[in-house]
């Protein structure tokens, strides 16, 4: 499986799971450890959760039992909770409901109110104290990423974490490029757009590979350089597709195609989130 390479040498699996919206519903918990568990065991032991997410951060506790030494997780701290001393609380909290004594990556969720000066030097303490092996940010804009970047214990940011995805490339015009000068992979939740793909350009080139429109959505995201993506993937039968679509190798006629389908930004546009 393709790998991405984080800023300290460590290669992370491009293609990750997502754990948004899970834990919610009592009723699909099993399922949704034994999907994320089924991931696990097919190499895509990059799971991605967060404080905000409810109840996901106890599926993941349950789904990487046993399986500690092989996965690497990803968890946020919210924006009201990024002071000092409140990401520190954060993150103890996390690490309790994951039932695990370190996180891999630990991430500002979004820009609030404290300063990142304030939670960058909370990553740093983290680190210090073996509760999280490394740090970043997520859905920061150009402006806010250079400003962490230039604040003390900014030039260790490992990730930005954004919407990435056919409908949404913004992030090309300047974010990208931004992260590829300073070696920062990108990590793109929402690859499928929350399965609002809509032109049939997709289902076409998807029947040139004999796979879905939305594998082929997923397909190019994972062909992008220094990308990762993280997909929900709630049932072991959408990881299996996910890895189907990790094999895909689109064509540069097909890219073109997409290009015209999903045209790429012509100017700066402001940060999307969902």
């Amino acid at each position: 499986m393709k790998t991405v390479q984080l800023p300290d040498g460590t290669h992370v699996p491009a293609l990750g799971q997502g754990t948004w919206h899970m834990g919610m519903n009592r009723s699909s918990f099993n399922a949704e450890v034994e999907a994320l568990r089924y991931g696990i065991e097919q190499g895509l032991t990059l799971i991605d959760t967060a404080e905000m997410y409810h109840d996901a951060e106890l599926v993941v506790a349950e789904a990487i039992k046993g399986l500690k030494d092989q996965v690497f997780i990803v968890s946020k701290v919210l924006p009201g909770n990024a002071s000092r001393s409140g990401t520190i609380a954060a993150c103890e909290n996390s690490l309790e409901r994951l039932e695990i004594d370190c996180l891999d990556l630990y991430l500002l969720h979004w820009s609030g109110s404290y300063p990142i000066e304030d939670t960058l030097e909370a990553f740093n303490q983290l680190v210090k104290d073996g509760k999280i092996k490394r740090y970043g940010v997520s859905n920061l804009d150009p402006r806010e990423l250079r400003r962490a970047l230039d604040a003390p214990y900014g030039e260790h940011i490992a990730t930005n974490q954004v919407l990435y995805n056919l409908h949404h490339r913004g992030i090309e015009w300047d974010l990208l490029p931004q992260c590829e000068e300073r070696n920062i992979p990108v990590m793109a939740y929402s690859p499928l757009n929350q399965g609002h793909l809509a032109p049939e350009v997709l289902n076409q080139i998807g029947m040139r590979h004999n796979v879905s429109g939305y594998q082929v959505a997923l397909a190019w995201v994972l062909q992008r350089q220094n990308v990762i993506a993280i997909p929900k993937a709630a049932k072991s039968k959408h990881i299996d597709r996910n890895l189907i679509a990790a094999e895909i190798e689109l064509t540069y006629e097909e890219i073109k195609q997409l290009d015209i389908a999903f045209p790429p930004p012509k100017s700066a546009v402001p940060l999307e989130v969902i």
